[in-house]
Formats: structure tokens, sequence, C-alpha cells
């Protein structure tokens, strides 16, 4: 009996955070620097920081497919390869084969399952939400009201840029509002053009892309071992140099410093244990993913931190006899409402002249152009909320021979030679959220560790539609004005939801325990030591980049769960 009190001491924490990406860090870090000892549970294997960035340093000719993933890789990687995955960076992203789901409707649903998850493969845009992308959803009537409004993050955005590391440049706009920023990287010579065109012919102002890049790095990025950006542009292949924000750079280490942190890889958090007696949740049961071992882990307090969909899935796959549809689910909200941003979408140009203009590096951010439509003065459309572009000017490089016709020393030696200056410009659109957007757990089919497999049931709506067809217009509106040639748009017909990678909803946060899962606090409504402060927290979507948004959420839970430990409310 005495071994088995042992085990149990020796298996409990004052708090378990699933999952080690983008949140999971920041819950990590917030949670042990308040004085808890902390569990990291991550379901995916170990990547250590520098030595583990394998192909970090390789030039396109090092590799066997000079950088183009194999036949056989892309059907693993199906779901990541319209844009993200390549030769040397496929290992961060997860295999769909070995992790399958199901698509009752079309979903392209990108993971990382590894130390620091999509954390090592984002894009690092880094924008605040305005004030009215927390009120546009009472005002049209819908989905819900959010719990918060912008002002209370104010405090929490300021205090996650600083220790991140945002570069950019204060506009002073009500619709993009500005963050504490590192210097910003410089424009191109079209784009500079483009930016003045824009704002004499159309009144539309374009900023540099606020990107989780080091600039100007501070002794507290030092501190973590990281360094400025070098403007290489491999990001996706993990950064030696911590030159861009991820948890695996920062949060982690930060918590790691503590001494009170303790991470456990390879370990797949199948449910959480309700205690019977008080109705709170006491721990995790956890599967082993190579040996198959079944094993629990407790404590006073619980973070999901798995991403929305593996978050939600784990609250569904939690079911008792006080929760018999999913812990949390009194509302039948767990896993609708389901959304994502436009992408795949936009215009294109070819720029003639500035022959004489290059750059240095390969800057990995791009220009940013905040959302026009149905703001301010603008004519009312047809469709609710926005879109804003990310986009930029460069110019082609040798690559571009294997689609232009020449041979010989003469081809060759033009291909030595700076290319002609292209732009092209993505929308990023609000997707509305709708109950019927949603995934669920298959009652019969299930992975290899006998896990329920995901069912993604969602589209996009009519007013999506709409949005994407100003996307293109507008795109191509602006890049005639500065007088760009040959101008085309685009809507690729495979970019289906969840390949913006920005999966938000299932768990939504909200006023009232009848139509939502989270309070104002990312606290279950109805189990309160549990806290979800990924993506399936949101309410709705704003139409720009969501991770700052999560990552203040996410230290404002954090402070709040220790108070309350503290006030012996949990």
């Amino acid at each position: 009996m005495n071994l088995n009190i042992n085990a149990q001491k020796a298996q409990t924490y004052d708090a378990i955070v699933v999952g080690s990406g983008m949140t999971g860090g920041w819950a990590a870090k917030e949670l042990t620097e308040k004085g808890l000892n902390v569990l990291v549970l991550e379901r995916g294997y170990e990547i250590k920081h520098v030595e583990d960035y394998k192909t970090a340093m390789q030039d396109p000719w090092e590799f066997e497919h000079r950088g183009k993933i194999t036949t056989v890789a892309a059907e693993e990687h199906y779901a990541s390869m319209f844009f993200s995955a390549k030769e040397g960076s496929q290992f961060n992203f997860t295999n769909d084969k070995e992790h399958p789901y199901i698509q009752k409707r079309p979903f392209n649903w990108i993971r990382g399952y590894h130390t620091g998850g999509k954390s090592l493969i984002w894009g690092k845009h880094t924008y605040r939400w305005n004030r009215e992308d927390f009120l546009a959803n009472t005002k049209e009537g819908i989905g819900i009201d959010w719990p918060i409004r912008y002002e209370e993050l104010v405090p929490w955005y300021t205090y996650i840029e600083k220790f991140v590391g945002i570069s950019g440049q204060a506009e002073g706009l009500a619709v993009l509002p500005d963050s504490t920023f590192l210097p910003p990287m410089a424009m191109t010579a079209p784009e500079v053009h483009f930016k003045k065109s824009v704002a004499q012919k159309l009144n539309r102002p374009i900023t540099i892309g606020r990107v989780a890049h080091l600039t100007k790095p501070q002794p507290w990025h030092t501190a973590v071992g990281r360094a400025s950006c070098q403007f290489r542009n491999r990001c996706t292949r993990g950064c030696p140099y911590g030159g861009y924000f991820s948890s695996l750079a920062a949060t982690l280490p930060a918590a790691r410093s503590t001494n009170r942190l303790t991470i456990l890889h390879n370990a797949i958090v199948k449910e959480i244990i309700l205690d019977d007696h008080d109705q709170k949740a006491k721990g995790v049961r956890v599967i082993d993913q190579n040996t198959m071992e079944v094993r629990e882990f407790y404590a006073k307090v619980l973070f999901l931190n798995a991403g929305t969909i593996g978050s939600t899935s784990i609250l569904m796959n939690s079911k008792s006899a006080r929760f018999p549809n999913g812990l949390g689910n009194d509302s039948d909200q767990l896993g609708r409402n389901l959304m994502d941003h436009h992408l795949a979408v936009g215009a294109r140009a070819d720029i003639e002249g500035f022959e004489d203009d290059y750059y240095f590096g390969a800057r990995p951010g791009s220009l940013y152009i905040p959302r026009f439509r149905n703001w301010g003065n603008d004519k009312k459309r047809d469709y609710l909320r926005g879109f804003g572009y990310q986009g930029g000017a460069a110019r082609a490089d040798w690559s571009r021979g294997s689609t232009e016709p020449g041979f010989g020393a003469d081809f060759k030696k033009r291909l030595t030679q700076p290319g002609p200056w292209k732009m092209s410009l993505t929308g990023f659109g609000e997707v509305l959220p709708d109950p019927n957007n949603r995934f669920y757990l298959s009652p019969d089919k299930t992975d290899k560790w006998g896990l329920p497999q995901v069912v993604f049931d969602a589209d996009f709506s009519a007013n999506d539609r709409a949005m994407r067809k100003d996307i293109m217009n507008d795109g191509a509106e602006m890049l005639e004005a500065a007088g760009f040639k040959n101008v085309t748009t685009y809507d690729n017909p495979a970019a289906h939801m969840g390949l913006g990678i920005h999966e938000m909803g299932t768990a939504r946060m909200g006023k009232d325990p009848k139509t939502s899962v989270l309070n104002k606090y990312n606290q279950v409504h109805t189990c309160k030591n549990v806290f979800v402060t990924d993506g399936s927290a949101m309410a709705s979507a704003s139409n720009v980049n969501p991770s700052l948004t999560y990552m203040a959420l996410t230290a404002r839970a954090a402070s709040y769960a220790v108070a309350q430990l503290k006030a012996k409310n949990l």
C-alpha cells in the first residue's frame, strides 16, 4: 500500500500542461515562474533546440532532391504539402498516414507532433486584434458575444510582445493596433513605390509585416540564448539562432530555468480523470506513443494547449456520469463553430523597372495591408467582416529557368543574374462562426492507439465565397494602381478550410454556460480547474493572425489560475 501511495505522489504535480507548442510553452513559463511545479505532456517526439535542426544549414544543392519532397513523402504529409512541407522541413510536419483523420467535407489538418509543436512552423506574422473584433459578434447577431473586450487584453498583449520580440512599424491605425516593436524590416524599392501609389490613389495604408523575428535582441532575449534574425528564410527547418520566436527557443527555456519544469515526450493524453466526489479534474490518463503503456498523472490544475482540435478532442473523449457527452459539454458546443482564415486567394503582377535595385538576404516577412472592407467609411458590402493581405515584391531567382525557354551558355549566364521583379498579394479573410461547421469523434474508427479518429464536417459559406471574390478583385486593383503589368488573380480550388493553419473555435468562451464551454478566464464553466487557452477558445476569428491573442489569453489565464489556487478556490 505504501508503494502505491509513493507512486501516485511521484506522478503528482501542481499543474499539468498538455502540449508544448505556442500556448503550452507560455502556460509552462507563467506557471513555473509563479512557483508551481509543472509537468508538460507532449504527444510527439523530442526535438532539442539547435542540435536537432539537422537541415538548418544545408543549401538546396545539398539535398538529395534539391529540396523537393518525394512522391512517397507527399502522400504521407498530404495536408501540409500545399505550401509548407519540403525536403528540409518535412520532419516538422505530422505524417497524415500515421495520424489519420476523416473528411466528411474536405479539411486540411496541418500539425506538428513534437517539442514546440506548430511554433516551429508558424508564419510569424504577429498582430493584435482590434476593439471591433471583440464586438462584431454581438453587433451583427453572429455566434455569441465575447466575454472580454480588447481593453482587458491590452496589458497582456504588451507583456507578451516584449518577451516574444516583434519587428514592425507603428502606424496609429484603429483597425490594426500597434504593438511594442523592435525595428522594422525594410521594404524593397517596388514595395515602397506600391505603398505610395496605393495611399495616393486608393487611400489605403500599407505597412511592413509585423513578425516575431528579432531585429534588435534585448537582454531578456539573449538571456534564453536567442540572437538576431539572419535573414535566411529557412525558418521551417528550425532556427539555430533563435531568430524567430518559438516555445522551443524562448518560453520552454525560461520555464526550465526555474527548475520547476518536467517535460514528458511521446505522451498522448487520452482523457481527463474526473473526481466524482467534487466534480473536479484530478489528472490525466496518458498512452505512451511507442510502448502503448497507460499511465496516470495528477495535478491541482490542468491547462489544455494541444491545439484547437487536440484540446477539444481530449474534452470530447473525457466522458463520465456527470459529462456523458464530453467534459464541460453541457452546452453541446464542443466541436462546433470551427473557424479558419481564407488563404490561397489573391493577385499577382509583373513589375517593370527597378532593374538597378536589389536587396540583401531573404527577408522572412512580407508587407501587410490592413483590412479596409466594411470598415470606417467603406461602403457596406454584401458580406460581413473583412480581410487583409500579406505579400510583397522580389526578384525571380535562378529557378525561373525551369519554366523559361532557352539553352546554352548565354542562357545559363542569364540565370546567374537577378531576375525580373514580381509581386504577389495573398488575402487573409475572416471566416464566421457557424455551429454547423464542426468536427466530432468517429463512433467506430480509431487510430493505432485506440483513440477515436477526428471527423471534419466544415466548409466555406456564401459569406466566405463572396469575400474571396473581393480579395481577388481588390488585390488586382491595388497592383494596377501601382502601374504593375500582367496582373492576374487566383483562387486555388484545392484551398479548403484548415489550409490557413489557424484553426479556431470548438470550445468557445462565453458568458453563459448554456451556450459556451469556457468562461472569460478560459476556465471550463462546469469544471473549474481545467483551462483551455489555445485556439479552441475563440468565439470569432478576426482577419489577422491569432497566435498573439492565444498567447495573451494564456498568460492571463495562468495568472488567474495561480491566484485562484492561492485563494484555495481550485
